[in-house]
Formats: C-alpha cells, sequence, structure tokens
C-alpha cells in the first residue's frame, strides 16, 4: 500500500505540474504583435488549466475512499514521516484518510520545490540558456529572484509556519501530544523545518552520482548531463576549499566525497532532532 501511495503521489505530482506548465505555453501568452504570436495551435482553444487541477482533487478523494475500503481489511496503519516525528493515521476512519491523502501529497510536493530551491541556489549564477534551469525558475516563479540568504532560510520558515497552522487539527485528532505552551510549538516549528533540509540528500547524491558515472563514461551530448555537470561542480565548490587531496591524477574523488558527507551529516542529524524534539519544551 505505500508503495501504491507513493505512486499516486507521483501521479498527482505530474497533474501539477501540467498545470503549472501551461503557463509557460509561449503559443499561449504571445500576442499577433510578435512571430511565435502569429502561429496558431492545432486545438485553438487548448487545455484547460483546471481540468488539471480537478483531476488532482478527484485523485486524492478516490485514493482516500479506496484506502478507508480496504486499508483496515489489511491492517495497514499509513503513516506519515517528518522529520524527527512520524504520524500514524487509522485507516478505518474516512476524515483521517481524507486528511493523510492531503498531507502525503502535500509532502511530495514540498519535497519537490525543495529540491528546485537548491537548484536555484546551487545554479544561481547559470543562465538561462540552460534549458533545464530556465525550467527551474520557471516552476519557481516570483521566488526565483529573491536573494539566496532569504530562500536559503525558506525551508525553516514555510515548514514551521505548516506546523503552527496543522498543530490545533493534528492534537484535535490525538495525532500528537498537546503541546504545554505555545513557546513548545514554535520550538517544535523549529526542529520540524530543520528537518526539512534532510530532503535535499537524495537529490544531491544523484546528481553527484551521475557526475561521475558521466565523467568516466560518455553518454552523448543531451543537454541534461550538462545541467547535471555544471550542478555537480557547484554543489562541489565547498569541497574545492578544502585540504583533502580529492585529486589524484585524473581521478577525481570529490563526488564520492561530497555523498559521502552528505548521508555522514543526515545519519548523525537525523537521531538528534528527534531527539531534540523529544526533550521539547527547552
Amino acid at each position: 500500500m505505500s508503495a501504491i501511495d507513493f505512486i499516486l503521489n507521483l501521479a498527482g505530482l505530474l497533474l501539477w505540474l501540467n498545470w503549472r506548465s501551461l503557463r509557460f505555453d509561449p503559443l499561449a501568452r504571445t500576442s499577433a504583435a510578435s512571430l511565435v504570436g502569429t502561429l496558431r495551435k492545432a486545438d485553438p482553444s487548448g487545455p484547460k488549466r483546471w481540468k488539471f487541477l480537478a483531476a488532482l482533487a478527484a485523485l486524492l478523494f478516490i485514493r482516500a475512499l479506496l484506502y478507508w475500503e480496504i486499508g483496515p481489511a489489511m491492517e495497514w496503519t499509513p503513516n506519515l514521516q517528518l522529520g524527527p516525528i512520524a504520524l500514524s493515521f487509522r485507516s478505518d476512519f474516512l476524515g483521517r484518510m481524507l486528511l493523510f491523502s492531503a498531507l502525503s501529497f502535500g509532502i511530495t510536493l514540498a519535497v519537490f520545490y525543495l529540491w528546485l530551491l537548491l537548484l536555484s541556489l546551487a545554479n544561481r549564477r547559470v543562465a538561462d540558456l540552460d534549458p533545464l534551469q530556465k525550467l527551474v525558475r520557471q516552476h519557481l516563479g516570483w521566488i526565483e529572484p529573491w536573494p539566496n540568504a532569504i530562500k536559503s532560510l525558506l525551508p525553516l520558515f514555510l515548514a514551521g509556519l505548516c506546523w503552527l497552522l496543522l498543530h490545533p487539527l493534528l492534537t484535535h485528532l490525538a495525532l500528537i501530544p498537546k503541546a504545554k505552551s505555545w513557546p513548545q510549538i514554535i520550538e517544535e516549528a523549529a526542529v520540524i523545518g530543520l528537518g526539512t533540509y534532510l530532503s535535499w540528500k537524495y537529490l544531491i547524491a544523484v546528481i553527484l552520482a551521475l557526475h561521475l558515472l558521466n565523467s568516466y563514461v560518455y553518454l552523448g551530448n543531451h543537454p541534461l548531463w550538462s545541467f547535471i555537470n555544471t550542478t555537480a561542480r557547484n554543489l562541489l565548490v565547498p569541497l574545492r576549499w578544502g585540504w583533502l587531496p580529492l585529486r589524484v591524477g585524473r581521478l577525481d574523488f570529490a563526488p564520492v566525497a561530497g555523498v559521502a558527507l552528505v548521508f555522514l551529516i543526515s545519519y548523525f542529524a537525523t537521531p538528534m532532532l528527534t531527539a531534540l524534539y523529544q526533550r521539547l519544551p527547552l
């Protein structure tokens, strides 16, 4: 069931991206004053953006009904991992399955935008001539021009804000213990916010692994590989400043060291955040 939930979250993410991507269609946003604006689509009406949102809402609702129907028979207790804590939901309550369905997709969407944010921070000096980086900036929208210092703090702030908004509902449903005071809720929000940065480890590991592979095996000249190599080099800049001899002849061990460092930080940070959350209020 967890695998099915993951696949349906990816399907929901594709619906969301289709809804967002229609805004970037040059034929839909140009006037006849330009050369592109004189072109006509095969379907003048084009796809309706609202249909993708409607399909996404239907997906989240129908799968909640599915979980409610078959979850108890399979003795399935869905849970959501929020960094230092995990939320468990009883599948025999329709209301809780609706909440789980919405939150599960919300976390998937949040991780996707966290990854886009990391790519924006790493490639801040990359020109829009790179089609993939341009796409990243389009999806980030009005957040993209913000200073890097502010963008770096966005995961902490937004995740903390979401926790503050959800806290009354989660305590009402007895999914989390009731806080003793408002300072404790704020401290919980800060710890949850810090945990969001750990989601970057998977993207960093994949990019560095692909960069390492492409360094020794020619995989073509597709723009994807140029984007991967540029991003990996930018992510590895802090290691290049160090004193460690990461290059021996033609062998570059920086990608391997980068992956090892990321997972080493995650290995120690996860239990530390969990222990800190359990000790609240400080």
